[in-house]
C-alpha cells in the first residue's frame, strides 16, 4: 500500500514539475526555436547579418498587421506570428539599428490613414467592409521609403529575401545602375499576333527592386560612367558606333551581363506575309567575343536528351520531352561561382553554346553545361517545329558537355585597336575583363521560369524555376554585392522526386518506341487498302475480299499495338506505385515499430538491472 502511495505521489511530483517547467520555459524561452530544415530556413542567413552588420545610420520598421480583424483565420495569425518573430530576430541582430514596431490600423484610426499612405495594399476580407493590413513599411534616417504591400501566405519561402531586400534598399544611400541595351520587349510593347500591349517582363520588375535601370539606345555611341552594369540583351546587327562603346566600356574596367541566341522564341520577329517570317531570330557579338577569347557557333542549338523538358503536344496536350527546351538541374551548374553555386533548376530555350578560343589569353569558366547526352543541331529546324518527338528520334550523344554560359576573366585585347572612324583615340586592351555571357535570351522571358498572379492590382510571382534568381545573382556579383545572393536563393526548399522521374523517362521512352511502331505500321496498312481500294467512287463503300482481309488485319493489330500501350502506361504507374507503397511502410510502420521496439528494449533493461 506505502509502495502505491509512493508511487502516485512521485508521480504527482513528476507531472507537476513537468507543469512548471512548461511554464518557465514559455516565458523564458517565447521566441527560441530549433531550425532542423536542411536550408535553414527560419534562421537568419550570414548574407542578412552582414547587411544588418554594415548599417550605418537607423532603420525604422513599421509592421502593420490587423490583428483583431483576423481572430478567426488561423493561417493568417499564425503567418503573421512568423513574420514578426523575423523581423524581432532582425531587430535583435542589427544591435540598436534597426527599431520595430508594430502597428494594429483600427478602421478610421490615424494609424490606418498612416498605412494607407505609405502605401500598404488592404485587403477587403467579406463584404461587410471589413479590411486587412499585413504588410511592412521601412523608414531610413534620410526620410526614404520602402514597403512591402502585402505578404502573401503563399510567399513565405521569399520571406526573409523581401525583408532583407528592403533593408539593403534602405541602407544604401544609391542603387547600382545597370544599363539596359536590349532588342527585346523586355519593357513592355505591343504584340501584334494578339492585337494587346504587354507588361514588363518580371525579370526587369525584380531589377528594379535593387538596382537603378537606365534604358539605352540601339545607336548609343558611349556607355554612360554612372552605369555599374551593362546588360546587353539580344544584340541584332548593332552599328559599329555601339560595338565600340560596349568595346571600350569593358576596356575601362565595366562589367558586362550578356544574352545572345541562336534562335531567340522570345523574338517576334518580322511578318512578310501570312505564316512566314524574314527576320532571323538569332543575335551575336562576334567581333567583341573574338577580342575576349570565345566563341559562339552560328546556327547552332544544344539538344540535349537528358535534361529535355515535358512539353504538351497535340489537341490532347499529350507529355513529350522537348530536347531544345532544357531544365538544368544542380548538376549542370557551377558550385564553385557565387551566381549559381546555390541555384536549383534552370530553364532555357533553343540555346546555343560556347567555345573557348584557342591561344586566349582570357579565363573561360563554364557556368552551366549540358549533360553528355547531348548533341548540336541546326536552329533553322525549330523554325518548323511541330513535334518534338522528331528530334528525339535523331538524337546521336556526342558524349561531350556543351557549355552554355560562361564566365570571361582576363586580360585582353580591343576589337578594336585602331579605333572606328572619326575615334582614334579609344583604349587597346584592359588588364582584366569580367563578362558573363549566356547563349539563350529565352531564360529571360517570363513563361520559362514565373507564373504571375494579380492581386488587387499587385503582381506578384510564383517562380518554379531559378532563372530570375540567377539574372539578379549575376548583376549583384558584377556590382560588388554579394549579400542577398546567400538569402535569395533559401526560399527555394522543393525536391524533386529524382526516382520518380526516372521511372517515368525509362516508361516514356518505351511508349515512345512502341508508339513509333504503331503509327508506322498504321501508315503501312492504309497505303495497302489506298492500293486496294477501287478509284471508281460508286464503288468505294463496297470492300472486296482481299480489303475485308486486309481491315481486319488492321484492326488485330491496332488492337494489340493499343494493348501493349496500355501496359507500358500500367508497368509506369505499376513502378510509382509500388516505390509509394515502400515509403509508406517505412514512415507508418516500421518506424513506430523501432520506436516500439526500443521502449520495449529499455523496459526490459531496466527490469533486468540488478537493485
Amino acid at each position: 500500500m506505502k509502495r502505491v502511495i509512493y508511487s502516485g505521489a512521485g508521480l504527482l511530483l513528476i507531472a507537476l514539475a513537468f507543469l512548471v517547467f512548461n511554464i518557465l520555459s514559455g516565458l523564458a524561452f517565447t521566441n527560441a526555436r530549433l531550425d532542423l530544415t536542411e536550408q535553414k530556413l527560419y534562421t537568419i542567413s550570414e548574407g542578412t547579418e552582414s547587411i544588418l552588420e554594415e548599417l550605418k545610420s537607423p532603420i525604422e520598421l513599421q509592421f502593420f498587421y490587423s490583428d483583431g480583424a483576423v481572430r478567426d483565420l488561423v493561417a493568417l495569425r499564425n503567418y503573421a506570428r512568423r513574420v514578426e518573430e523575423l523581423l524581432r530576430a532582425y531587430e535583435r541582430a542589427a544591435g540598436g539599428k534597426l527599431k520595430l514596431q508594430v502597428i494594429d490600423p483600427q478602421p478610421f484610426s490615424e494609424e490606418e490613414d498612416r498605412a494607407a499612405e505609405l502605401g500598404l495594399q488592404a485587403v477587403p476580407l467579406d463584404r461587410g467592409g471589413d479590411k486587412v493590413y499585413f504588410g511592412l513599411a521601412g523608414t531610413n534616417a534620410e526620410g526614404h521609403t520602402q514597403t512591402i504591400p502585402f505578404f502573401p501566405l503563399d510567399q513565405e519561402e521569399f520571406l526573409e529575401y523581401e525583408v532583407s531586400r528592403l533593408v539593403q534598399s534602405l541602407a544604401t544611400a544609391q542603387l547600382p545602375v545597370v544599363g539596359v541595351l536590349s532588342g527585346l520587349q523586355i519593357n513592355g510593347g505591343f504584340d501584334m499576333r494578339t492585337q494587346q500591349a504587354t507588361p514588363p517582363w518580371m525579370v526587369l520588375e525584380d531589377i528594379r527592386q535593387l538596382f537603378h535601370i537606365e534604358s539605352l539606345k540601339h545607336d548609343i555611341d558611349m556607355i554612360p560612367t554612372n552605369v555599374s552594369v551593362l546588360m546587353l540583351v539580344h544584340p541584332k546587327q548593332l552599328p559599329e558606333q555601339t560595338l565600340y562603346a560596349v568595346d571600350q566600356f569593358v576596356m575601362r574596367g565595366g562589367k558586362m551581363l550578356v544574352f545572345v541566341d541562336p534562335f531567340s522564341e522570345a523574338d517576334p520577329g518580322s511578318m512578310m506575309g501570312p505564316g512566314g517570317f524574314a527576320e532571323e531570330k538569332a543575335s551575336e557579338l562576334e567581333p567583341l567575343f573574338k577580342a575576349w577569347g570565345l566563341r559562339m557557333p552560328a546556327d547552332q542549338v544544344v539538344a540535349d536528351a537528358s535534361y529535355a523538358m515535358s512539353v504538351g503536344v497535340g489537341p490532347e496536350r499529350r507529355a513529350v520531352r522537348h530536347p531544345g527546351w532544357l531544365s538544368l538541374p544542380q548538376q549542370a551548374l557551377d558550385a564553385d561561382d557565387v551566381t549559381t553555386a546555390s541555384l536549383e533548376s534552370l530553364t532555357m530555350a533553343t540555346t546555343g553554346l560556347l567555345e573557348p578560343l584557342e591561344g586566349a589569353s582570357t579565363r573561360f569558366t563554364p557556368l552551366m553545361r549540358s549533360s553528355g547526352y547531348a548533341m548540336p543541331i541546326e536552329a533553322g529546324r525549330f523554325a518548323t517545329l511541330q513535334n518534338p518527338e522528331e528530334l528525339l528520334r535523331g538524337l546521336e550523344p556526342t558524349g561531350e558537355r556543351y557549355t552554355l554560359a560562361a564566365r570571361i576573366q582576363g586580360p585582353a585585347q580591343s576589337a578594336y585597336p585602331n579605333g572606328i572612324e572619326g575615334r582614334k583615340d579609344g583604349l587597346k586592351e584592359s588588364d582584366s575583363i569580367n563578362v558573363i555571357v549566356v547563349a539563350d535570351t529565352d531564360l529571360l522571358s517570363d513563361r520559362m521560369w514565373v507564373q504571375v498572379q494579380d492581386f488587387f492590382g499587385q503582381r506578384f510571382p510564383q517562380p518554379w524555376a531559378d532563372n530570375g534568381s540567377f539574372v539578379i545573382n549575376a548583376l549583384d556579383n558584377l556590382s560588388g554585392s554579394d549579400a542577398l545572393i546567400s538569402v535569395r536563393s533559401r526560399g527555394r526548399f522543393a525536391r524533386p522526386f529524382v526516382v520518380v522521374e526516372e521511372l517515368q523517362r525509362q516508361a516514356e521512352n518505351r511508349f515512345r518506341e512502341t508508339e513509333e511502331v504503331l503509327q508506322s505500321r498504321l501508315a503501312e496498312t492504309e497505303a495497302q487498302l489506298a492500293e486496294l481500294q477501287s478509284p471508281d467512287p460508286e464503288q468505294a463503300l463496297e470492300l472486296t475480299a482481299e480489303q475485308q482481309a486486309a481491315l481486319q488485319r488492321y484492326m488485330q493489330e491496332k488492337l494489340r499495338i493499343r494493348k501493349e500501350l496500355r501496359e507500358v502506361r500500367y508497368q509506369l504507374n505499376a513502378d510509382i506505385e509500388a516505390l509509394g507503397r515502400t515509403l509508406k511502410f517505412l514512415n507508418i510502420a516500421l518506424v513506430p515499430l523501432l520506436l516500439t521496439l526500443g521502449v520495449l528494449g529499455l523496459w526490459f533493461w531496466r527490469r533486468r538491472r540488478p537493485a
